[in-house]
């Protein structure tokens, strides 16, 4: 029995499929609307999702990258009335299982949907073999497991790897997985920083030099890509590499040779390539800063790390883990926790993500070296300011008395009856969408880039909301 969400804003249609997948004994839930399919996705971990293209609140396509990192990493089947070649394309680059142009039997649907859950099946028995190296990685949340899932499916093959996130959300930590895990985890893990690579010494420093190439060079020296030879060449922030060193770096990752500096022989270094990156490199190949060929090159498998904020249920766990580490390190006892402590951290939105976690963690020891419990008072007094204001908020909202005030609805008036169940979920899953852009504009105080950091959404997905719903923030419409 598999869980299927159907998105679709034809009534028909969801009808007709929930029927279908009923009677094989699946799980199914419904959507007419894109924030309805995200709002479900949220909280249920869907096998498969059939996902319409032009729906009332934007594109499916659009949508389908986020619906396909929520919980379960599920299946998405594009069906559409309004299907083209490039939007095919696109659908499939972005993860989708396949395309579907309607009018379609529902024979070949269900046909699809045996094969979706044959290969789920499938991949989850070859997962259950597979024994992973995992230590290090704290917290079981679905976004996190999800990209553990992706580094148990990469690690045993010689693709290379890109992965993104925002700063501080574990890039490196998860390098060392994907290298720990492979069959080069007795060789070498050499990192380039791309950041600090200096434009002068950039080739030399990965491709060495010959004695005499340039001044000051009084003896030959391997570089980083000799180094890595038969281990693993991870590129932090690749983001960073300068432009004029791309063009050399994608005929190396093409063909594993290179030339050192001054040098007249080339020479071949057997690595795997993994890279990291916190910057948006498709937006940049569309400015021109970073080469399409080498983005292409790069990303053969993508891995995108959620930042902390979504994946609140990790947050003790983590502050745990590095409490009773900075402990060992102290060679101090452990210490223990009040309840207002995790509330304080779980209130707390987290703009740099675990690392900034882990600083906090290692303020709160030092303030608290020889005091046994942690109390939210050993906290930063910023983030206590700002767990309290939103307590107090929350506090001033007035007392309900019935399930219908409690949530702000007005019941409808005796004789008039109750609308539909969807009807009413799609019109409370409408009703949550503006409440929260309403406290996301109050929070960002207006900010664009500040909302998208927040709610963790596309600048396109979070401008197609803000249109949805009649409100405007600075710059939230797409260039």
């Amino acid at each position: 029995m598999a869980s299927i969400l159907i998105v679709d804003d034809e009534q028909d249609i969801r009808d007709l499929l929930e029927a279908e997948f009923t009677a094989l004994d699946h799980r199914v839930e419904t959507s007419a609307t894109i924030g309805g399919a995200l709002s479900h996705s949220s909280v249920t971990a869907f096998d498969v999702i059939f996902l319409d293209i032009r729906l009332p609140d934007g594109s499916g396509l659009k949508a389908l990258p986020e619906l396909r990192a929520s919980a379960g990493s599920p299946e998405i089947i594009i069906m559409t009335a309004f299907g083209d070649p490039d939007g095919a394309e696109l659908a499939v680059k972005n993860g989708a299982w396949d395309y579907l142009q309607k009018p379609v039997s529902i024979d070949h649907i269900a046909l699809t949907l045996q094969r979706a859950i044959r290969f789920r099946e499938q991949a989850r028995q070859t997962h259950r073999v597979r024994v992973m190296d995992d230590d290090g990685v704290v917290g079981r949340s679905p976004r996190l497991k999800a990209c553990l899932a992706q580094v148990a499916t990469c690690a045993p093959t010689h693709a290379n790897v890109l992965i993104s996130g925002e700063t501080g959300t574990g890039k490196e930590l998860f390098a060392h997985l994907i290298h720990r895990n492979s069959s080069r985890k007795q060789m070498p893990f050499i990192i380039v920083d791309c950041a600090s690579l200096p434009d002068k010494l950039a080739e030399s420093i990965l491709f060495g030099h010959k004695r005499g190439a340039f001044t000051g060079a009084d003896r030959s020296q391997p570089g980083l890509l000799r180094q890595a030879h038969r281990g693993t060449l991870f590129l932090d922030e690749v983001g960073e590499l300068p432009f004029a060193l791309q063009k050399n770096l994608l005929r190396v990752l093409q063909e594993r040779r290179y030339r050192p500096v001054g040098d007249i022989r080339e020479q071949h270094s057997d690595f795997r390539l993994l890279a990291a990156t916190n910057r948006d490199l498709a937006s940049m190949v569309a400015t021109g800063a970073f080469r399409q060929d080498l983005l292409y090159r790069l990303n053969t498998i993508g891995i995108q790390l959620p930042p902390l904020r979504q994946r609140h249920e990790d947050i003790k766990a983590l502050a745990i883990h590095f409490a009773n580490q900075g402990c060992r390190r102290a060679q101090i006892p452990e210490k223990g926790f009040s309840q207002d402590f995790f509330q304080m951290l779980e209130a707390y939105d987290w703009p740099g993500n675990v690392r900034e976690l882990s600083n906090t963690m290692e303020l709160v020891l030092a303030q608290a070296f020889a005091e046994p419990i942690l109390f939210a008072k050993h906290l930063p007094v910023e983030m206590r300011a700002k767990g309290i204001k939103a307590a107090v908020r929350q506090s001033r909202q007035p007392l309900a008395t019935s399930a219908a005030d409690r949530r702000g609805d007005t019941p409808p008036p005796d004789g008039q009856p109750l609308p539909t169940f969807r009807e009413y979920r799609d019109q409370q899953v409408e009703r949550a969408e503006r409440d929260y852009l309403l406290m996301l504009i109050e929070r960002a105080k207006g900010n664009q880039r500040t909302a998208q950091r927040i709610a963790g959404l596309a600048r396109t997905r979070l401008w197609e909301l803000f249109k949805k719903h009649g409100l405007r923030i600075a710059g939230s419409a797409p260039e």
